[in-house]
């Protein structure tokens, strides 16, 4: 099954670590992974008052329009809505706040997503209307080294019976791609990381672009 393409979830997304690159380097490296697939960038930058977010998250709308990708913005609806982002991403501890949210920016066009460990939170991911999930870890990862990873076999059963698309998150690199065909894929250091971000960017899309 293709949890990517049934509902149309991004096949490969962004998120945004600007504290690991000079200001100007990182939106030269957003731009590039955006040039080589990336289509949807996740402003995940809690470090940030919510002045300085707005103003990250205004100059990552305008890279997202230039290249046709969504902007997600993580935790503050407030600024999705000014910044006329595609969605907000809320941790597993805050998805009970996604009927509100949705309420309160009242636009059906804004999608909600929520991050996801196992069955239960995908269940109450479900139950609390979230349109698509991140379902992590898939691989250990250097972020989160104290979590066990789910592996390929557990996440695409877990997965498979999700009601809700998937898009795995956690240590997925050019090289392991391949293991997850059919899915979208969410990274941070596979793309901020390296030189070319054109091109590790277009390696883990998975696709060729149309």
């Amino acid at each position: 099954m293709d949890h990517q393409k049934i509902l149309k979830t991004p096949r490969l997304v962004l998120i945004t670590d600007s504290q690991r690159l000079p200001a100007e380097r990182f939106f030269e490296a957003v731009d590039a992974a955006l040039g080589g697939g990336v289509d949807a960038v996740l402003v995940r930058e809690k470090h940030m008052d919510s002045a300085r977010l707005l103003s990250f998250a205004s100059a990552l709308r305008e890279l997202t329009h230039l290249h046709s990708a969504e902007l997600i913005v993580h935790s503050q609806a407030d600024v999705a809505k000014a910044v006329q982002a595609d969605g907000v991403h809320l941790s597993a501890m805050d998805m009970n706040q996604i009927p509100p949210m949705k309420a309160w920016i009242n636009d059906p066009a804004v999608r909600f997503s929520t991050s996801c460990h196992n069955e239960i939170e995908l269940e109450f991911a479900k139950r609390f209307e979230a349109d698509f999930v991140f379902l992590s870890p898939v691989f250990a990862t250097k972020s989160h080294p104290d979590e066990e990873p789910l592996g390929i076999t557990r996440f695409r059963e877990l997965s498979t019976a999700s009601e809700l698309p998937v898009v795995a998150l956690g240590g997925i690199t050019p090289q392991n791609r391949n293991q997850l065909e059919g899915y979208g894929v969410a990274v941070i250091s596979a793309i901020l990381d390296v030189e070319d971000s054109k091109a590790a960017a277009s390696t883990l899309r998975g696709e060729p672009l149309s």
